[in-house]
């Protein structure tokens, strides 16, 4: 908009309504962009990456500050604080955060947001009582002392690999800790901390003592009960009072300094590696701020050096403007994931080459989002990193041929992102005539084969459940190592068997293999209810979906035990109005929330999770037609005269107890769930038809189909 006002065009309409399939599907580059925020604990880290670095205005202008303070005001709850999310009751970390970042950005101490924030603050304890994550972040304001952190020694990268060493964790814990670790091994301070009046108002607002009189050391452990979700293990207590130990015992100091030089050598050399595999994007947003604040302090604190300037322009890869104002998003964007899913809906639709243009589109941006697979990729320094040598070096798995799960820039392959990207470009060279007729004249580039990723997330498992005892951050539970997933399991298992259906002679049997072991892993995850857990969004409707499409694709018959039981489980759970819901709750107490979507969605009923619920029906040709049709007409009934289904709760979680925002989900899933229970039922769904002839039908139905004289499809 700002772009047209500039060229003196008029700005489109905020209330456009397509009036043809053309207009409603034309897009630049191919891909659906969507709100990816939030986490309240995001943004805090960039704002004060940029006070600590001077307040660079090419970091952060004064309009994208206006935005942010904006942002920070109304997710304020009404007791003054807010929660680790945007749906979360308010805890220590998210109040400490958004107050600190608030004050930063200019909010006046005095103002009521503030006055009810540090309110909350010191009737919790002060921010003693935060958690460990926003402790670090207070250390390098100058707004804590290092000795209220626990040790992040840089030093722990020298173990041998097998050790426990950090390599063996979960990726974004470990690209994380890596920065954190030589930051905390730097003693990195905001160098006008002594001096800056903002800082010696921050240490006087944010406590219940004098800044002076804290015994720092005392308050390591101290953490609010609202911020305890996953309580440090005893183990990890030990561990921590021995490596404080570690830090200030006299004796020992001359060898820990020389080892600390060493593996702030490490630290510094493996975040160049990361900075470069990701062309500066960096794994996500909290090693982001983290590893540009970490080259700003190598380069001494020259924020016009050309590594932190490469930095700097990244960070509005991660910014995203809403109705509520800035925010920072969980990635640079799910643009990839999005679409994959977005066109593989379209295609159960039988939609492709009504919107051409667009399939066209989308084929090309997955052939340029697959991961070190064009020539301007191949031809980048992040290319130098996929040797042999590098990989083991810096602990990464193969990332050419994987898609990722936002951008090719991003260079981190995910399997599920892989397997949703695979077979996004299958359904387009299998249905779409355009897309064939585009590979075959030239006009469009066949995409290479290469598949990358795993079974768990982005790299095979490294390491052991118990690591979950070493496990530092209380607001995060099992995020020590990569587990399997049911998603990344289903994803990879669809991928697998849709492209052996196309191509049954390639590799037949590591894929059949491979399918074999998935199905029985599947299987043996399924809890004793017959549902799947979902960690990756809310919860066991998405967990059921992903479970019955990825058996059902790879050959178990709908008819098993395993289908039918989680059938079941999804059919008790339907609501009075036919809609299906639950919120992130279900996630963080490992139980189906019942009740989750009443303050969010349609009077307990949420579109996404009715789209979840349909698709896993459908997929599993469930019999019970009544609550398929019920469903159906849920879903129809909430869309919106534009076409758009309204925005609801937050659909996604992360690492058990954290809410992230899908906003294209409330579009993909209805959609894909009309169009899968149009083409598995038919006629049967129309209301000429009434409840008791669909049942004799459907019975009708499966009989002829198991005597085999009829097809699913006729």
């Amino acid at each position: 908009i700002r772009n047209k006002m500039r060229e003196g065009a008029v700005p489109p309409s905020l209330d456009f309504i397509p009036s043809t399939a053309a207009e409603a599907a034309k897009k630049d580059d191919g891909h659906w962009a969507g709100d990816y925020g939030g986490p309240h604990f995001l943004m805090p880290g960039i704002i004060i990456a940029w006070y600590v670095m001077g307040k660079p205005d090419e970091l952060l202008d004064a309009h994208q500050r206006q935005m942010m303070l904006h942002y920070l005001s109304v997710h304020q709850q009404s007791d003054g604080g807010w929660g680790t999310h945007i749906e979360s009751p308010s805890t220590m970390f998210g109040t400490v955060m958004c107050y600190v970042s608030m004050r930063l950005l200019g909010a006046p101490k005095d103002s009521e947001a503030c006055t009810k924030a540090q309110t909350f603050i010191l009737n919790e304890g002060g921010a003693v009582y935060t958690s460990s994550w926003s402790k670090f972040w207070l250390c390098l304001l100058g707004c804590m002392e290092w000795e209220g952190h626990n040790s992040v020694p840089p030093e722990m990268w020298l173990l041998p690999n097998w050790s426990i060493s950090s390599w063996t964790s979960l990726v974004p814990l470990r690209m994380v800790y890596l920065p954190m670790g030589y930051l905390y091994g730097s003693r990195v301070v905001y160098s006008d901390a002594e001096t800056d009046p903002l800082i010696a108002s921050l240490r006087k607002e944010l406590y219940n003592e004098p800044y002076d009189t804290i015994q720092w050391s005392s308050t390591r452990n101290h953490v609010a009960p609202m911020d305890n979700y996953s309580p440090i293990p005893l183990f990890m207590k030990v561990a921590q009072d021995a490596l404080a130990v570690y830090e200030t015992l006299w004796i020992i100091q001359p060898v820990k300094r020389l080892v600390r030089k060493f593996g702030l050598d490490f630290c510094v050399d493996y975040m160049a590696a990361e900075d470069q595999q990701t062309n500066f994007i960096d794994i996500g947003p909290v090693n982001k701020a983290l590893n540009m604040l970490s080259a700003f302090h190598a380069a001494g604190n020259d924020v016009k050096c050309a590594t932190v300037q490469k930095h700097i322009m990244r960070v509005p890869d991660y910014l995203w403007v809403a109705e509520d104002g800035m925010k920072m998003q969980g990635y640079n964007g799910s643009q990839c994931w999005d679409t994959s899913f977005a066109i593989q809906a379209m295609s159960e639709c039988r939609l492709l080459d009504t919107f051409s243009e667009t399939s066209a589109n989308v084929w090309t941006f997955l052939e340029r989002t697959q991961i070190l697979s064009t020539e301007v990729s191949t031809s980048s320094p992040a290319y130098d990193y996929e040797s042999a040598y590098n990989r083991e070096k810096y602990y990464r798995h193969v990332s050419k041929g994987g898609w990722p799960f936002s951008t090719s820039a991003h260079g981190w392959p995910i399997s599920d992102c892989t397997g949703e990207g695979l077979k996004g470009v299958l359904c387009l060279r299998k249905n779409s005539e355009t897309i064939q007729e585009g590979v075959k004249n030239g006009s469009l580039n066949a995409i290479s084969d290469e598949r990358g990723g795993g079974w768990a997330t982005y790299e095979n498992n490294r390491g052991f459940g118990w690591y979950e005892q070493l496990n530092p951050s209380e607001v995060f539970g099992d995020i020590m190592i990569d587990y399997s997933y049911v998603e990344c399991s289903m994803a990879t298992l669809t991928g697998l068997a849709e492209f052996h259906h196309e191509f049954p002679y390639h590799r037949t049997k590591e894929i059949k293999h491979a399918l074999d072991r998935g199905k029985e892993f599947m299987k043996s995850i399924q809890r004793e209810d017959g549902s799947w857990y979902g960690s990756w969004a809310c919860c066991f409707c998405y967990g059921c979906w992903f479970g019955i499409e990825g058996l059902v694709t790879a050959g178990e018959p709908t008819s098993s035990p395993v289908i039918k039981r989680c059938c079941e489980f999804l059919l008790s759970h339907q609501r009075p109005n036919g809609g299906w819901g639950e919120d992130f709750t279900s996630c963080y107490d490992k139980d189906y929330a019942e009740n989750g979507m009443y303050s969010y969605g349609d009077d307990g009923s949420g579109v996404v999770n009715t789209g979840w619920a349909l698709l896993a029906l459908a997929a599993a040709k469930c019999d019970d037609i009544i609550a398929i049709r019920r469903g159906v007409k849920y879903l129809m009934q909430r869309q919106l005269p534009s076409g758009d289904w309204p925005q609801e709760g937050i659909a996604g979680v992360f690492n058990r107890a954290c809410g992230i925002t899908y906003t294209a989900y409330r579009n993909v899933f209805p959609l894909w769930a009309l169009g899968r229970c149009t083409e598995v039922y038919g006629r049967l769904l129309n209301d000429e038809i009434s409840d008791a002839d669909a049942v004799k039908r459907i019975q009708r139905y499966r009989q002829l189909e198991e005597s085999g004289l009829l097809t699913r499809t006729e």
